[in-house]
């Protein structure tokens, strides 16, 4: 079993985005995010990508979906078509996007593979909610269905992996519960079936709530005899 963990980058600058992939390639991460949202300015994605011998995914969360971007919608989009234009292989495109087929339509025509995201910041919703989400996703055209949730209680975590270990078998998915009580699905969700899962690099750049360290996934993979 080969597990994949996409390492999550908030840069401010660019060089500063330059020198955590480094860190993050350094730590052998399968992929990489860049919160393009954490960006003070948007004028040098080319040389973010230039800068990465690793998958890259745009992410640009607004602030009403618990982003730092607080520009306008057509400039959040106009920033992620020039993502990936310049060599980002993976764009982050939430369900709730307007005119979400349009963008996913101009990223296919550039190249880039558009994951479609979806997340619940409240709850862990219902099995047959879940798999509504995952089949809005699917017909959007996502070539990657992304769906997080919160974790209110442990058990949350075994409705997660349930659902991993179904929607796996439909297309590739990320899928986990944040917040503290939700670690347990983050590790295992792709010993489920999970496309990957996500780590920050260190303590200081974590950017969601009961995110772990890529280290100490690695160590927990290496306890449980997993690669």
């Amino acid at each position: 079993m080969t597990i994949k963990v996409c390492v999550s980058l908030p840069p401010k600058t660019v060089n500063e985005a330059s020198s955590l992939i480094e860190k993050a390639e350094a730590q052998h991460a399968d992929l990489i995010e860049i919160r393009l949202d954490s960006l003070k300015k948007h004028d040098r994605l080319a040389d973010i990508a230039r800068s990465s011998k690793t998958p890259l995914i745009a992410t640009n969360k607004s602030t009403k979906n618990h982003g730092k971007f607080s520009g306008s919608e057509s400039d959040r989009q106009r920033i992620l078509m020039d993502a990936a234009r310049n060599g980002f292989e993976y764009v982050d495109v939430d369900l709730s996007t307007p005119d979400m087929r349009e963008l996913i339509g101009n990223l296919c025509e550039v190249g880039a593979k558009p994951i479609v995201s979806f997340h619940d910041f409240n709850r862990t919703p219902a099995l047959s909610q879940l798999t509504e989400v995952l089949e809005r996703e699917i017909a959007a055209g996502a070539e990657i269905c992304k769906i997080v949730t919160t974790a209110k209680r442990v058990e949350d975590n075994i409705k997660i992996l349930d659902f991993v270990s179904k929607g796996s078998k439909k297309a590739k998915i990320v899928t986990f519960a944040m917040g503290e009580l939700g670690k347990p699905s983050r590790l295992m969700s792709p010993v489920f079936g999970a496309f990957f899962t996500f780590a920050s690099l260190d303590e200081k750049r974590k950017t969601a709530k009961g995110q772990l360290t890529i280290q100490e996934v690695r160590r927990a993979y290496e306890a449980l005899g997993l690669k």
